[in-house]
């Protein structure tokens, strides 16, 4: 039997509760990381293959007993190549040095604007020239989400990239279908929609969401973050303090007061979901790839080369985030949205998925197994917990937590003040003892201070030079 490490938040098949993902950041700060994990996770479960969920743990010192213990360690990553994660991408790639199993990258990719200049990452080649040299000695190839990052990792002297686009694309297999139940959209339509902060700097996108629940009030908005799991966990002081924007940030938020927010911690219960929704649209890319693989139509609203690049290569419909407006009309996006080159490729696309496993020396369930039955049908069987919503001061099953993560932060608190104190008083004893030193060399010098003496000191000293010299 083959074991597969892999690189994820949590297995599909653990059921964790919403405090526990919160307490534990199973969604490594964007639920979209679970949904191309678990997609990675159901590809490569085969009856002679068992794969098994890192939680995102890579310590060095683990390395001896994973290669002893695992055949690969397989890493599916989406924008890794940014500088807010080099930190992230180091640790990686010191965690990697020390495997002498295969290491085999699915769909990394490189994180600046729309026009794709490199320029941003040039402080990140070191660190990217690292990992990617440390997967290659590992590996047949790597693989990358689109064109702009196989450029920028050819462009740094590598040669074995190959554009596979995300796993999540892969999770239904060789087929996509994707209907639109109706021409247009009317104000009964089922909204779901999906928006990231870093578009705002763009363009009014939080205006537009606004606009779109004008004109559909039966809408709901994906949030993804951990920091929103965490306002719809506690709320703020927004409302209180008449604070607000355009963007769902804050509880004041027209989502939030209207119960409109959802953040799943499973894609089963995601995909679920937006089954029941006639259109998503958004900036998220993994927010409309849940749409997608739920048969929902969805338009991408582009706002850097990572959305990009996918959308071009998966032909997602899209637009560029700079095309729209607040008034922009959610009919119009879905309108104009033709999923025919989506359906078309995707059989060739997944080929070249498949084909990418191979040379790897990864099996797959689609060409050695059952297609995926028996994953989906364990991932039926779960009793998965429902969405994250906001919290409204009723009870909703999360009093306890918390009670008890306030109890938590108390105690931290507490014990961070003592430490301060004690090393307050260490300081104030430091000097005390000082204070007596200076006042005694003050005393020894006939009350000149040091500073004094030094100057005088110096002074004799520069006009002795001053005379050699004239």
């Amino acid at each position: 039997m083959k074991r597969i490490l892999l690189r994820s938040g949590k297995s599909p098949f653990e059921v964790v509760s919403r405090e526990q993902a919160i307490q534990r950041n199973v969604i490594a700060t964007n639920s979209g990381n679970l949904l191309f994990s678990d997609a990675a996770h159901k590809i490569l479960l085969t009856d002679g293959t068992e794969v098994e969920s890192n939680r995102m743990r890579v310590n060095p010192s683990e390395a001896a007993r994973i290669n002893e213990e695992y055949d690969a360690f397989v890493v599916p990553l989406a924008n890794a190549f940014r500088p807010s994660f080099e930190t992230q991408l180091n640790k990686l790639s010191a965690f990697i040095e020390k495997l002498d199993i295969p290491v085999v990258v699915l769909g990394v990719g490189a994180q600046t604007g729309l026009g794709y200049s490199a320029e941003r990452l040039r402080p990140l080649e070191a660190s990217v020239k690292r990992f990617v040299g440390a997967v290659l000695d590992r590996s047949a190839s790597i693989g990358v989400r689109g064109e702009f990052t196989e450029k920028y990792v050819r462009d740094l002297g590598f040669r074995d990239v190959e554009v596979i686009g995300c796993p999540s694309m892969f999770m239904n297999g060789d087929t996509f279908e994707i209907t639109k139940r109706t021409e247009t959209l009317t104000a009964e339509s089922r909204i779901s929609v999906n928006v990231s902060a870093a578009a705002a700097k763009i363009s009014d996108v939080g205006g537009l969401m606004r606009h779109a629940y004008d004109l559909h009030p039966d809408l709901i908005y994906v949030a993804q973050n951990l920091t929103d799991a965490e306002l719809l966990l506690w709320g703020d002081l927004s409302e209180a303090e008449g604070r607000s924007g355009s963007m769902p940030l804050q509880s004041s938020h027209p989502f939030f007061r209207d119960d409109k927010v959802r953040l799943f911690i499973d894609p089963a219960t995601w995909l679920d979901e937006l089954r029941g929704r006639d259109f998503s649209f958004g900036t998220r890319i993994h927010g409309n790839i849940a749409a997608l693989l739920a048969g929902t139509p969805a338009v991408v609203l582009a706002h850097d080369s990572r959305t990009l690049e996918l959308c071009r290569y998966f032909d997602i419909p899209h637009r560029s985030v700079k095309d729209v407006h607040a008034g922009t009309d959610p009919a119009e996006l879905y309108e104009a949205a033709d999923f025919g080159k989506l359906r078309e490729g995707h059989r060739e696309r997944f080929d070249r998925f498949m084909s990418f496993l191979d040379r790897n020396g990864l099996e797959n369930t689609f060409a050695h197994g059952d297609g995926g039955a028996a994953y989906d049908a364990r991932v039926a069987s779960l009793d998965l917990p429902p969405a994250l919503r906001a919290w409204d001061g009723s009870p909703d099953g999360l009093l306890g937590y918390r009670i008890s993560r306030l109890r938590q932060e108390v105690k931290r608190a507490r014990s961070e003040q003592s430490a301060l104190n004690e090393r307050l008083e260490k300081v104030s004893k430091e000097n005390a003892a000082l204070a007596r030193r200076l006042a005694a060399l003050e005393g020894a010098g006939g009350g000149t201070s040091p500073y004094r003496r030094a100057r005088r000191a110096v002074g004799r000293r520069v006009r002795q030079v001053r005379k050699r010299l004239g």
